[in-house]
């Protein structure tokens, strides 16, 4: 049986990481490097970085940024934000970054879904699916699509996608539980493993989502920055409730 990883994410603008309360990001949490050290440290599984306004302000990955993680970072290392061509993937693949994780691109170019994984390998491909209102947004949230996110798992699972990020904007930062009604729907239709995100706030909200919603791992980011709780008790609760985790 496949483990079940645990996974922080860091949010990133040009000043630094963020706070995300439902896609908005404002309040400045650290510095993106600080919190790499902090994790090696604690034995995490794997670690999400998101820049948040890459696609937005329609440019490009930070590559000096990601490889100067990279150089310092002991886990699997993903990174979204700003990816629109597979040479992008090509770059951060290059400088360090061990998966890359598309959103628009995988709605507006899913081509690029598809190149990607046969280039590199479905292994390194993450599509991340942003809900609101049952629908799939695009930009950070910001433009719904219309599209259900079952409809939009399927599509990329086709185009060969290793993983999916599923990501709910009402629940990111607000710390009350993770969408489990969409990650079950999602998880239920395709075979890849499914990354629930957005809501974690107690442990508890993590069994709830894997047992529940059938979900393969669980990422979170504000209740790691602002309580006292670590990956490696959220691990250790996992296996008490039975989950298969590396400790």
């Amino acid at each position: 049986m496949l483990k079940v990883r645990v996974i922080p994410t860091l949010l990133h603008k040009s000043f630094g990481l963020v706070k995300g309360v439902n896609f908005d990001s404002r309040r400045a949490v650290g510095s993106p490097m600080q919190a790499v050290k902090v994790y090696n440290l604690r034995n995490v599984d794997e670690l999400v970085f998101l820049d948040v306004t890459a696609t937005t302000e329609e440019r490009g990955p930070d590559l000096e940024l990601i490889d100067e993680l990279a150089d310092e970072c002991f886990m699997p290392l993903a990174v979204g934000g700003g990816i629109r061509s597979v040479d992008d993937v090509r770059a951060l693949l290059g400088v360090g970054a061990d998966k890359v994780v598309i959103g628009t691109a995988a709605l507006r170019t899913p081509d690029v879904v598809r190149e990607a994984a046969e280039r590199f390998g479905s292994q390194c491909v993450v599509v991340s699916i942003d809900t609101r209102d049952d629908q799939v947004c695009t930009k950070s949230g910001r433009v719904p699509t219309g599209r259900d996110p079952v409809d939009v798992a399927l599509a990329v699972e086709e185009l060969g996608a290793g993983e999916i990020l599923l990501q709910s904007i009402e629940a990111d930062g607000v710390m009350n539980g993770y969408d489990i009604e969409t990650v079950a729907r999602v998880s239920a239709a395709v075979s890849i493993p499914v990354i629930a995100s957005g809501g974690a706030g107690t442990f508890a909200h993590m069994a709830d989502v894997l047992r529940d919603g059938g979900a393969s791992a669980v990422a979170a980011a504000s209740m790691f920055h602002f309580t006292e709780r670590t990956p490696m008790e959220a691990k250790h609760y996992l296996a008490e409730q039975g989950f298969p985790v590396r400790v």
